[in-house]
């Protein structure tokens, strides 16, 4: 059986064992006055010894509020500069008429196609009408049917073009002139009321400007034609959207897949 040590009145001797020490790093055994500050004290360090700073008081090795305060203040500055530095979305608004066939089937297309790419995080992808007529409204029966046969879903509410847009977007896409002409308007009309950057109508392409395998410069709208007309839209879609893809990825080194 080992001796009782009392540690209050008996000096170990030299040949005592380690559990016979007392247990002097518990912080009960510190003096307040005790600080590791000292340990930053180095010539490595010069913003921390020049008088000059602002981190001057740590000079101080019980200041430790100071010190405190420096560290919350150099990690708030390294989060500040993270976040400045992260890529937003690159958004693309497409807009028809009404917002219930071309441009809510063009925002699907666009979706599966960058889904498939593995870009869905790094994309918004929305579509708007230049009329309020069909607001709040699925898009058209037919169109999804169409889409649902090339495993394409919508899912998009319509709702009309807003002045937001021309500062929410990247890229503003038209289904054929009259609709870019009307968005053109729509910015003009808005650009003074809700200060929007004087450039954005440069934002305003027509969809099939990207197509590669078709020859049309509009999309048509298949609203009062038969179901071939439906699949038109979607045949041209498919085309412009894939090159569509292909040119913002060209243009925006930034954006890869995760």
């Amino acid at each position: 059986m080992r001796p009782y040590l009392n540690h209050a009145t008996t000096r170990p001797s030299s040949s005592a064992t380690p559990p016979y020490l007392p247990f002097y790093h518990h912080s009960r055994f510190l003096s307040p006055k005790t600080s590791f500050i000292p340990l930053f004290h180095s010539t490595k360090y010069p913003t921390i010894q020049n008088p000059k700073s602002p981190s001057y008081p740590l000079q101080d090795p019980t200041n430790f509020p100071a010190f405190v305060s420096l560290v919350k203040a150099s990690m708030a500055s390294s989060a500040s500069g993270r976040a400045a530095t992260e890529t937003k979305p690159f958004s693309v608004l497409f807009v028809c008429l009404g917002n219930i066939c071309r441009s809510p089937a063009a925002e699907g297309v666009f979706r599966d196609i960058v889904k498939k790419k593995g870009l869905d995080s790094k994309f918004n992808i929305d579509s708007a009408g230049t009329i309020n007529y069909h607001e709040g409204n699925l898009a058209d029966p037919r169109m999804r049917a169409a889409s649902k046969r090339r495993d394409i879903e919508i899912t998009s509410i319509s709702r009309p073009i807003r002045p937001s847009d021309f500062r929410d977007f990247d890229l503003i896409i038209a289904m054929d002139k009259k609709n870019r002409e009307d968005i053109l308007e729509a910015f003009n009309r808005w650009k003074s009321r809700d200060k929007l950057p004087a450039d954005a109508y440069k934002k305003v392409r027509l969809m099939c400007s990207y197509c590669k395998k078709h020859d049309e410069t509009e999309v048509p709208d298949p609203y009062y034609g038969g179901a071939q007309g439906f699949e038109k839209v979607l045949d041209l879609l498919e085309d412009a959207c894939e090159s569509l893809l292909d040119n913002i990825l060209a243009e925006n080194s930034n954006i890869h897949g995760s």
